[in-house]
């Protein structure tokens, strides 16, 4: 770690090194470059000094800090989740960094972390940590856990996805392209790049050409930025889930993926309320999408798959709906043959249900509210052109194609809304909790697979132009991922039975 901190803090401070150069150029002091240089490494030497940890009996705690001290406490009780990260520098030389979430964390996206960890320990003491977890009983005497565990079949965790390199076919159908592109352009633009690209001979030569030459120019431009795009977007996808795969063992849900940083996140299921596919219109045209788990505690878009085959993430979601005893696993003394059997079953179980069951429309007056919010902008812009030439404005009739082509494009946006908007309940059975099933969106489509038992509040909610239709959207409230759910526009009536189907008793007297 006396190299890893020097080399972590140099580079987070890259742009002040670069300010410290250029102060010693103008002033003639090239000693400026060095100075920032040697205060940066002395300052990351620190902490290696002035940060210890300890794992006792019933805390974890971290100690940090060189003029103002710092203490951190976590109960291992509290622990939900252990994630494992070690980027390039760390693998090169055996360490690892292990971080503790407890679920509060979560929202602001800090974690306590263990650094400088010599990399072979890590697995062990990430199953200590998670000991709690396990179906043993905690306050047991160690002999007796012993033979408890010497009467039951020592299991593996299944996999119940792997990444595939084909799939990196779908990076450049999101938006990551763009969100890695754009501040780089923004900088760029920032620092002058704008006034030299347009002030150059090149420019000046394209704006004294012809219509087809500005033309042509515009559409390279066009293509150059796509293939841009989509290179950053395949790059960040090989890098971030490079060799992905996804484990259970009944208790957790194991995540192994990273191409130069390696991770494993390892999360509790017993904080696992529901799955979501969400489906991006340009995934949904590919025929893929991408799959997130809802948990307590957790990252609210918690990925369990990237882009992929609807296939692949409908088989690994039967895997997480299935109910637990349901599962199938790789017995040690199993064979390869028999795990296949057991997960094809559970493939095609309750799990696979909840992926594929059919939803209930919200009828005609849910499809005219998707046509009517689509179509109205519109139309008051038209309405607006249509007083100012009236009015006398002088604009070119030009101006008329944008309302008219918009039009189609948004009726053909409010159609799929529609198709899209959805909801069903899976009512309990036997082996498992009933199931809230709601789809919407178009350009950005979530189908959420919720726990009714992991609901803990309702709203039925309805402004004044819903009042007027006669539908409401109900809001279930739960303390894992988005925190809310909706079901939009539902016809009123509907609502109080859906909220009994869902949750029997619930709803109380009215």
């Amino acid at each position: 770690m006396l190299l890893v901190h020097p080399v972590t803090e140099v580079v987070k401070l890259i742009p002040v090194l670069i300010v410290s150069v250029i102060l010693g150029t103008n002033t003639g002091n090239h000693l400026w470059g060095l100075i920032a240089l040697a205060l940066i490494v002395g300052f990351a030497l620190t902490r290696w000094f002035t940060t210890t940890y300890r794992v006792g009996p019933t805390h974890v705690e971290l100690r940090t800090g060189l003029i103002q001290r710092k203490k951190l406490s976590v109960p291992r009780s509290r622990i939900r989740s252990v994630d494992i990260e070690a980027d390039l520098l760390h693998r090169v030389l055996g360490l690892a960094v292990l971080a503790i979430g407890t679920g509060q964390q979560a929202d602001s996206g800090e974690k306590f972390k263990l650094d400088a960890l010599a990399a072979g320990a890590v697995p062990e003491l990430r199953a200590v940590l998670l000991a709690h977890t396990a179906a043993a009983p905690a306050a047991a005497e160690p002999a007796t856990v012993d033979l408890l565990r010497k009467g039951m079949p020592e299991y593996t965790p299944r996999e119940i996805g792997h990444w595939r390199a084909s799939w990196v076919r779908y990076a450049p159908l999101s938006l990551t392209g763009f969100a890695i592109i754009a501040p780089i352009v923004g900088v760029a633009f920032q620092y002058g790049i704008g006034q030299v690209l347009f002030r150059s001979d090149a420019v000046h030569s394209i704006e004294d050409g012809s219509t087809v030459f500005i033309a042509v120019a515009i559409a390279l431009l066009v293509i150059a930025i796509v293939v841009i795009v989509s290179l950053a977007a395949c790059t960040r996808y090989l890098t971030t889930y490079f060799g992905l795969r996804v484990l259970d063992d009944d208790r957790t849900l194991q995540l192994r993926h990273g191409l130069f940083t390696t991770r494993q996140i390892t999360l509790d299921l017993a904080r696992f309320r529901g799955a979501t596919v969400n489906e991006p219109l340009l995934l949904r045209l590919a025929g893929a999408a991408e799959l997130e788990a809802i948990m307590t505690g957790q990252s609210p878009r918690q990925k369990i798959l990237p882009q992929a085959p609807r296939a692949a993430i409908e088989s690994t979601l039967g895997e997480l709906l299935a109910p637990r005893g349901t599962r199938g696993f790789a017995s040690a003394s199993g064979s390869a043959a028999d795990t296949t059997v057991r997960q094809q079953d559970s493939v095609s179980g309750p799990g696979a249900t909840l992926g594929t069951a059919p939803l209930v429309a919200h009828g005609p007056i849910a499809r005219r509210r998707r046509y009517t919010r689509a179509l109205s902008p519109i139309l008051i812009v038209a309405a607006a052109m249509l007083i100012a030439t009236l009015a006398g404005a002088d604009f070119s009739p030009w101006w008329w194609l944008l309302p008219v082509l918009a039009t189609p494009v948004a009726a053909a946006l409010a159609a799929d809304r529609y198709r899209g908007l959805g909801h069903t309940v899976l009512p309990a059975t036997g082996s498992g909790p009933a199931w809230l099933i709601t789809r919407s969106g178009s350009l950005d489509r979530d189908r959420d697979c919720l726990e009714a038992p992991g609901i803990i509040g309702w709203t039925v909610r309805q402004s004044f132009w819903q009042r007027r239709a006669g539908v409401a959207t109900v809001v279930a409230a739960t303390a894992a991922g988005k925190k809310h759910y909706l079901v939009l526009d539902i016809p009123i009536e509907q609502a109080w039975d859906l909220i009994e189907s869902a949750t029997p008793g619930r709803l109380g007297t009215r």
